[in-house]
């Protein structure tokens, strides 16, 4: 299998494992936390507070749990791929000349993970007061794959080679399709991407709960 990823500022070939962060995610949560952050008073703070739900001021976990959650399944990651997958089917009596059919397939896909923030549990947040400011502790949900698809605008059969004896098989290709997207996500997995995406989650939700007034944030 030869393989090209996407990164952030270009590409390469080989085995590598970097990805392609969904900065309008992660940037839109950073954004809203520094407004909230910054918006204390006047119109702009009840204009952050329309936007966050409610008051600015978060006085329990419920509070905190309830804002975490409407931001859903938060994705951070997208690892892309370009692979070539071969198809093949054989018979057991008669050569591929006769009765074999192959196919070669240059394959474009993508698998998008992050974090269910909606699975959030109650007793996952601790809120704390003290002189130096309000702390939090929170632990999130564990990271997972939201989708792995295959781009049907960018995938095509390179070749074919199909025995004297038999006619090509329809199904080749949605069956070398289905395995494509297989071996994508798990060279996904093989490369950290449930990693990278609860690093990623933590730089967002740390973000968010920053501009809702916490001095120490501490997520696991």
């Amino acid at each position: 299998m030869t393989s090209q990823y996407e990164y952030g500022y270009g590409r390469r070939r080989g085995a590598g494992s970097l990805f392609v962060v969904l900065f309008s995610l992660l940037l839109g949560a950073v954004l809203l936390g520094v407004f909230i952050h910054r918006a204390r008073s006047g119109w702009a703070g009840r204009l952050a507070s329309a936007i966050a739900g409610r008051s600015l001021t978060v006085v329990s976990a419920p509070d905190v749990i309830e804002k975490i959650q409407r931001l859903n399944r938060l994705e951070t990651v997208k690892y892309s791929l370009d692979t070539v997958v071969e198809g093949q089917e054989s018979n057991a009596v008669l050569p591929d000349a006769l009765a074999g059919d192959k196919l070669l397939m240059i394959v474009h896909g993508s698998t998008v993970a992050g974090v269910d923030l909606s699975q959030l549990k109650p007793d996952s947040v601790q809120i704390t007061e003290g002189s130096n400011g309000r702390s939090i502790q929170l632990t999130l949900p564990p990271s997972q794959v939201f989708a792995t698809t295959v781009d049907e605008t960018k995938t095509r059969v390179y070749s074919r080679d199909t025995g004297l004896l038999v006619s090509p098989d329809p199904n080749l290709e949605s069956q070398t399709r289905a395995k494509a997207q297989a071996d994508l996500q798990q060279a996904a997995l093989s490369d950290g991407i449930l990693d990278a995406a609860s690093k990623n989650a933590r730089v967002a939700v740390t973000a968010m709960l920053e501009g809702l007034g916490f001095s120490h944030v501490d997520l696991r």
